[in-house]
């Protein structure tokens, strides 16, 4: 399964200059705008982020969400089922949870308490 990362030219920048190859399954393409970036995790079988704009946006959009941080300023995001907080560290494996997590169904799209729910779909 081929992984899409919308690079950020500073973050090239230092992946080039640390020589850090990467997997060949690992397509860096240049920064995309808004509506472009929506239609990616639109079409999204799961999103990795630190962002939490990003967990809300694959919340809206019904994409299940690993967030590699500690905690969430969204909560209801994970409350909502779409979106799992898998932590910092590289060298630990998903606990169990999450892999079950990943097993089931791509949840549906939900319109959160308080969202407008004119979200741009592609």
């Amino acid at each position: 399964m081929p992984v899409i990362f919308p690079v950020h030219p500073r973050t090239q920048q230092r992946l080039t200059e640390d020589g850090i190859r990467h997997h060949p399954q690992l397509r860096l393409v240049p920064p995309v705008g808004y509506l472009d970036f929506l239609c990616l995790l639109s079409k999204s079988t799961l999103v990795l982020t630190d962002s939490g704009g990003i967990q809300e946006e694959t919340t809206a959009l019904g994409v299940p969400c690993l967030t590699l941080r500690e905690n969430t300023e969204r909560p209801i995001t994970i409350s909502e089922g779409t979106n799992l907080l898998v932590g910092t560290d590289p060298a630990k494996s998903l606990p169990p949870p999450a892999t079950l997590w990943l097993a089931k169904a791509r949840p549906a799209a939900s319109r959160l308490s308080g969202w407008p729910g004119r979200h741009a779909y592609c």
